[in-house]
């Protein structure tokens, strides 16, 4: 995966005995941002206009279907978030295998030609998780999330329905993105890159300041801290009111406060792979290089050999959620 990501990618993510030339560097921090990918997030207003297109599907994500059978926007239909993650002996967020996930997409009539538009009532994470679900599949580009999702619909007192539709299967062919997913072993040779010194990527922690930091654990993990050469992002920085994602300008100052710079990839990861989807998400939205440790840090204390590490003075640091 590791090696997949370097090829499709201007920064390969070496190890430190390949790190590039000073003058390579150089050059690599110079280099602009690329154009925001504005198609990756609708507002509430387009999605009024588009609703009756015949290939728009709008797919709400959520742990049962009680919240969405009560009031949905119209014609949008259910996915749960147990059918895009599965439970390992050491990991609680993998990926289902392909042809599991091929059937869930297919089943709620997703084709090469749809419009998905993802949404949740959770500030965004669940959808964040579905996007990062279609980017591994291929269909990345045929997706985006509702800006404040339906938090923002129901404020501005939008349409909301309970009927439920019919839907007609659809088919699509998975191209399989393996390069945006980061495995324990690679994360391994990134965090001793990372310490390093390396410039050609970030790591970041999506996770509470506190968490990372480790003035708490989180839950269900054994030890506190961070991941060696990983800088913190809380993912909830990157939201305003009505979970509505900041501005560009400011997205873009929080990740370069947190040493993602122009023209480093960006690899993200939290508790169990979650947080770290809406991480993901907007680091390409704002046209970033980005990949995702989807194991993150339960699955890494669960790797013989592995350790977290503290903050340099962890009782001073934020205790923010």
């Amino acid at each position: 995966m590791l090696n997949d990501f370097a090829t499709r990618t201007a920064f390969p993510l070496l190890s430190a005995s390949l790190l590039v030339s000073a003058v390579q560097i150089s050059r690599a921090e110079q280099e602009p941002l690329p154009v925001v990918r504005s198609e990756m997030l609708v507002s509430t207003n387009w999605l009024v206009e588009h609703l009756t297109d015949g290939n728009l599907i709008v797919l709400q994500i959520g742990r049962d279907r009680a919240q969405f059978d009560s009031g949905h926007i119209p014609g949008s239909r259910f996915l749960r978030i147990d059918d895009l993650v599965e439970q390992r002996p050491n990991s609680l967020n993998e990926l289902p295998p392909v042809a599991d996930l091929r059937e869930t997409f297919e089943s709620l009539g997703v084709t090469e030609r749809s419009r998905i538009v993802l949404v949740d009532d959770v500030g965004g994470v669940p959808a964040a998780r579905a996007y990062f679900t279609l980017d591994y599949l291929g269909l990345g580009e045929r997706a985006a999330l509702l800006d404040g999702g339906l938090t923002t619909w129901t404020s501005e007192s939008r349409g909301m329905s309970k009927e439920q539709l019919g839907i007609t299967r659809g088919v699509f062919v998975p191209r399989i993105h393996r390069e945006i997913l980061i495995s324990t072993e690679q994360m391994q040779r990134l965090s001793v890159s990372a310490r390093e010194g390396s410039k050609q990527y970030s790591l970041l922690d999506a996770r509470p300041v506190a968490e990372h930091s480790g003035v708490v654990r989180s839950e269900s993990v054994s030890q506190a801290g961070h991941i060696a050469g990983s800088k913190s992002l809380y993912w909830k920085k990157l939201v305003g009111g009505n979970s509505r994602l900041l501005d560009a300008g400011k997205l873009v100052r929080e990740f370069e406060e947190a040493g993602a710079m122009p023209g480093r990839a960006v690899i993200t990861y939290c508790r169990t792979g979650m947080q770290s989807s809406f991480t993901y998400f907007v680091a390409k939205y704002l046209g970033y290089r980005v990949a995702m440790y989807d194991g993150s840090v339960y699955e890494w204390v669960r790797t013989p050999g592995n350790r977290l590490v503290s903050s340099p003075n962890p009782d001073e640091a934020s205790t923010s959620c």
